[in-house]
């Protein structure tokens, strides 16, 4: 018997080493990266170099390295994303399992009578004790591939939750850099607004001393003090925001809001760089984004569960194989005549369940269809997120220029109204008018530089780097 068995399991097995239903997946990404450009990565202060992995330490800033370090090693979102991680590799080592064998060791003891009848006896049984020990094996011969798309699906499952990681990562690491800068940005216009003010009263000072004099009016005192009050106005806003910044930078390096550093509250200088900006090309960056290559191996994974759910289609076959000992009494369990053994095939084929085995491959190819929208939105979401972030960046560097070229005029000219004020040469409206406009233009202009700076932060997420040391 054994001798007319074994060819039939080594068919069986070279069928099950070479077959499998489904489609075979082909990555998308080549066609996408084919037709991936950057058109706004043309201005000059861009170059084509690709970006570095920890692109942070363009700043040349230690303290904002270390709030980096920090964030990367107590962030909670990362350390729910890495536990994820875990489950997904522990799933594919589970599925792994199903082409192994799979072994059942048993022993038991029994006292009773069994049937005389079963047996063709009319008398009744004397009682008895009846001992079984065994080692039972059960092997699953992947005929059809059900199993190995099985494992296909979980590896890519496993490296799309890889992905997801490191999306977490560039994204708490960006988060982290964007907090810093607002509370920067924040001392920045700080510093400017109370500049303004000290400005303001000593024009508001003026008019007093004018007035009092019985050169001014009290209308004209009245204007300085409003216009003095208004900017003060300003200052309670721009504390409440680097704050805020100071709690959120807390949390994102895992820790209470309270437990703010200190020191950060002192930073009044917005994170630029004076240098132009790598970029890589839009290949590169389809390459490096974790978004789309998550969304590629989930297209992998949807793939490969057509050919599981096609493999019910088809019959199970297993191989089984018993060895062990039984015997009357406890002394005889180990006897030659106690001995026993079994192997052979076992063949299903669930013919009535044909419908809803269809029914789940529609399923199957639905969701692949969904998985392949999904990709395509992802690459050419990731192109338009990045075209967007380099024109952004590259018309802000414009627009701080155009401001810091009116704050000069605004400045020079607030000087000369002021000094043709006391003079008596012009009216106190000119010198109003003059310093609005100067509070105004330092306003924008700090604005606009801390603009500048979160634009560069998302220019930086838009590329997608900052994973590759993630390990």
């Amino acid at each position: 018997m054994i001798k007319r068995l074994l060819p039939l399991l080594a068919a069986s097995s070279l069928l099950g080493a070479c077959a499998a239903v489904g489609p075979d997946y082909r990555s998308a990404l080549p066609e996408a990266t084919a037709r991936a450009s950057l058109d706004a990565s043309g201005a000059g202060v861009f170059t084509p170099e690709e970006p570095a992995g920890d692109w942070w330490r363009l700043y040349d800033d230690p303290r904002l390295d270390a709030l980096v370090a920090q964030a990367l090693d107590a962030n909670t979102d990362l350390r729910a994303a890495a536990a994820n991680l875990a489950q997904a590799r522990a799933v594919l080592r589970e599925t792994r399992t199903g082409q192994l064998p799979s072994t059942t060791l048993s022993a038991g003891g029994t006292y009773g009578r069994q049937s005389a009848a079963a047996q063709g006896q009319s008398t009744a049984l004397p009682d008895g004790e009846l001992y079984d020990a065994g080692l039972d094996v059960g092997y699953q011969i992947d005929l059809f591939g059900k199993v190995r798309r099985a494992v296909e699906a979980s590896r890519a499952d496993a490296e799309a939750m890889q992905a997801a990681y490191d999306l977490t990562r560039i994204s708490v690491v960006a988060e982290t850099v964007r907090a810093y800068a607002d509370i920067c940005n924040a001392g920045r216009q700080l510093e400017v607004a109370r500049r303004s003010v000290e400005v303001q009263e000593r024009t508001f000072d003026l008019t007093e001393r004018l007035f009092e004099g019985g050169r001014a009016t009290a209308l004209e005192t009245n204007q300085a003090g409003a216009l003095l009050e208004q900017t003060r106005a300003d200052i309670p806003t721009l504390e409440a925001r680097q704050q805020t910044a100071l709690y959120r930078l807390a949390v994102l390096t895992g820790r209470p809001p309270a437990e703010f550093p200190r020191d950060l509250a002192a930073c009044a200088t917005s994170l630029t760089l004076d240098r132009a900006i790598p970029v890589g090309d839009g290949a590169g960056l389809l390459s490096r984004r974790p978004d789309v290559r998550a969304a590629e191996r989930r297209l992998a994974a949807a793939t490969a569960r057509i050919g599981v759910a096609t493999a019910d289609l088809y019959p199970s076959i297993s191989l089984g194989g018993s060895i062990g000992t039984t015997a009357g009494s406890l002394g005889d369990i180990t006897s030659g005549a106690a001995f026993r053994y079994s192997i052979g095939p076992l063949i299903s084929w669930s013919f009535p369940n044909v419908a809803v085995a269809r029914a789940r491959i529609a399923q199957a190819e639905a969701a692949q269809q969904a998985a392949l929208a999904e990709f395509d939105g992802a690459w050419l979401g990731a192109l338009g997120e990045t075209e967007s972030a380099l024109t952004q960046y590259a018309r802000g560097l414009d627009r701080v220029a155009a401001l810091n070229r009116g704050a000069e005029q605004a400045r020079e000219a607030a000087r000369i109204a002021r000094l043709r004020y006391e003079a008596g040469r012009e009216s106190f409206q000119v010198v109003l008018d003059a310093e609005r406009q100067l509070a105004a233009t330092e306003a924008a202009l700090t604005q606009a530089e801390g603009q500048l700076s979160t634009s560069l932060v998302s220019l930086f997420l838009a590329l997608g780097g900052g994973w590759q040391d993630a390990g």
